[in-house]
């Protein structure tokens, strides 16, 4: 389980995506332990594997909306289904860099995979996850960490 070091490692990981990339920065919710099932996702998920010292995922779902108006704050108006997939997969890369920083080099992250299916992300048993819940304008997304 993460400590609250930790989680705010990734709190701060992902403002700063939002204020740096999507150049507004994003409120964040309280964080939460999800203790029975897992947490629902977004149309649109970025999965993240870790693997060193810590083991687990890390991902970033969002919904389509969200990511439209991030594209289009970027300059990018090929709103297609593969921007929205690479969209999607670069933040959740790019917090899980984020927060590589304070973790160190044994904090190994996989390149981000998509799911837009909808079926879910497979979660380490026996950890419970955390959600962090992102506001940015209207929408919001959450990060999910499970690691142990």
């Amino acid at each position: 389980m993460l400590d609250e070091r930790e989680v705010s490692s990734f709190v701060a990981g992902t403002t700063e995506y939002f204020a740096v990339a999507a150049g507004q920065p994003a409120s964040v919710g309280s964080p939460y332990l999800v203790t029975e099932g897992v947490p629902d996702i977004s149309e649109y998920t970025g999965v993240i594997t870790v693997s060193g010292r810590r083991q687990g995922v890390v991902y970033f779902t969002a919904p389509r909306g969200m990511l439209v108006v991030m594209l289009m704050k970027m300059q990018e108006s090929n709103v297609a289904h593969e921007n929205l997939c690479d969209l999607v997969g670069e933040v959740a890369n790019t917090i899980a860099g984020n927060v590589r920083r304070d973790f160190g080099r044994e904090f190994g992250i996989s390149p981000p995979s998509v799911v837009t299916d909808g079926k879910g992300v497979t979660l380490p048993g026996g950890h419970h996850p955390i959600v962090i819940p992102i506001n940015w304008r209207s929408h919001t997304a959450k990060v999910v960490v499970c690691l142990k």
